[in-house]
């Protein structure tokens, strides 16, 4: 705490009475200035306790204002999920507790189902919330088009043809289905061994329309309060509702979409109505417009009968490993631009690469390219490739598991 400032000491008049005129008048000159001295003093210490009360003052007035906000009550976020009159139906954010509740007549006529409100302890509906997108979901779009194109997939032509009819087709030219009399297909799902090329067919198809590409893992979907999950789901249609047209890519869809069973836990709980919020978009309830759904996962085996039904995911597509002229053809896919020599044989590569996927040929020729630059050569040799294939294979120890359909490492 600071010490208040010590007052000059006040000056004395002692003149002797008996001293000649001049020498008082000077002695009386003196003690003139002496109070001048005094007098700035005291005015300067005056000033300064001026701007200190003022600082304490302004300090004041912020702790009270803190004081008031610390002692009032918190407010909640909430959504309006019904209007009755007078009244509404809120369901609480995070425990998704419902409470019937009264509506002021100034927020009455602005409050519509859907909204987000805040509320206080009593549930109250204090203000109504700006109507923003899920900033979860919004991370997620992906604002330029994705830089594969169908050149940049080898080995899978025949999938590539039916994506293109299921998703391509029906954002470039609608008119052609209208013609026909017949509804393009709602959804495409893909499934085969991991690294076979589901995520850049899906890519490459934004690419080729132009469209917003959202791409999510059937993961991000999953939270860990009550409602969260769905939420995230409605917000990510919603999303792509406004920037139409786009593609929604749900990678990993077997994360919230696996066979129901007779668990009671919270946890998967949740899961389940994750999935029937997205079942209910899918389903078209509102309409989609031109939002196409393409989905992929490597464990078909493990999906709910449900998601599979016409309607909603339309074209099941396989994506297996590529054959040997598949496996050759993306050889030259990763490696034309690399310094490959003239006598490697990407044919006999191909044959040597049984069961590769293309993520794993992709591999080979990286691994080329570093036992290359190893060697202090800047040229890529038939040895490069088949020291690549032999490392791969040495560091390959899983045992294949058998699935429904295809093998999978």
């Amino acid at each position: 705490m600071s010490r208040s400032p010590s007052l000059p000491d006040r000056p004395r008049r002692d003149i002797d009475p008996e001293l000649p005129d001049d020498e008082r008048l000077e002695a009386l000159r003196n003690h003139f200035l002496e109070i001048v001295e005094v007098n700035d003093a005291l005015a300067d210490q005056l000033e300064e306790a001026r701007n200190r009360r003022r600082e304490l003052r302004e300090r004041a007035d912020r702790v009270e204002r803190e004081n008031e906000t610390l002692k009032s009550s918190s407010l909640y976020v909430a959504t309006v999920e019904d209007l009755l009159d007078g009244e509404a139906i809120v369901k609480q954010h995070g425990n998704n507790q419902e409470v019937l509740t009264d509506v002021s007549s100034r927020l009455g006529e602005r409050i519509d189902p859907g909204d987000r409100v805040a509320v206080d302890d009593s549930f109250g509906i204090q203000r109504l919330l700006s109507t923003e997108t899920d900033a979860r979901a919004q991370a997620m779009e992906i604002d330029d088009s994705p830089d594969v194109g169908y050149e940049d997939i080898g080995g899978i032509d025949d999938q590539i043809r039916e994506v293109r009819e299921a998703v391509e087709q029906p954002l470039a030219s609608p008119e052609v289905f209208e013609q026909v009399g017949i509804d393009p297909p709602s959804g495409v799902l893909l499934y085969g061994p991991p690294g076979t090329g589901k995520t850049m067919l899906a890519k490459a198809v934004a690419n080729q329309t132009d469209a917003t590409f959202i791409k999510m893992a059937g993961s991000e979907l999953v939270r860990k309060f009550i409602g969260e999950g769905s939420r995230l789901v409605r917000d990510l249609f919603e999303l792509a509702r406004e920037r139409q047209p786009a593609i929604i890519f749900i990678d990993e869809i077997d994360a919230i979409a696996a066979r129901r069973t007779e668990s009671k836990t919270s946890g998967d709980a949740e899961v389940q109505r994750t999935m029937m919020q997205l079942l209910s978009e899918m389903d078209g309830f509102e309409a989609r417009g031109n939002v196409r759904i393409i989905a992929a996962t490597n464990r078909f085996d493990m999906l709910d009968r449900a998601i599979l039904r016409p309607g909603r995911f339309d074209r099941l597509i396989e994506v297996p490993e590529p054959d040997e002229e598949g496996r050759e053809i993306i050889f030259r896919i990763h490696t034309r631009g690399m310094n490959v020599a003239d006598d490697v044989e990407f044919a006999a590569l191909a044959a040597r690469t049984d069961g590769y996927s293309g993520a794993e040929i992709a591999s080979v020729a990286t691994e080329a390219g570093m036992f290359a630059i190893r060697d202090d050569r800047t040229t890529v040799r038939t040895a490069d490739f088949e020291n690549a294939v032999e490392k791969i294979e040495d560091e390959d120890s899983g045992e294949i598991i058998p699935s429904e359909n295809y093998f999978y490492h």
